[in-house]
């Protein structure tokens, strides 16, 4: 396993462990429930009026959209008020449903 995947299983496990109760009211819809999506949002998780522009990042291998972003970023939807375009695989979407790209 790959240090980048070991990461995402790691937080993706503790995502899982945390209880509904103990966090805050979410931002955004309850059917849309997933707050934080790791680095990386496949096509068929974006709404389908973004899913233009998509390809296979040769590195991973992943599918993503960049809808009309432009060569090397990749297209977010972290909620109704937050989306946007990061530099391929790094964008994330925070715990308030922000939309955040790191800054490497």
């Amino acid at each position: 396993m790959t240090p980048l995947n070991a990461v995402t299983v790691a937080l993706l496990t503790m995502a899982a462990s945390i209880s509904v109760g103990d966090v805050a009211q979410p931002s955004v819809p309850v059917a849309n429930s997933l707050l934080v999506r790791v680095d990386w949002q496949e096509p068929p998780m974006l709404p389908r009026e973004f899913r233009n522009h998509c390809s296979v990042d040769k590195f991973s291998g992943r599918p993503y959209c960049a809808n009309h972003c432009g060569s090397g970023y990749q297209f977010y939807d972290c909620s109704t008020a937050s989306f946007g375009c990061c530099h391929l695989g790094h964008g994330y979407c925070d715990w308030q449903g922000h939309l955040r790209c790191t800054p490497w």
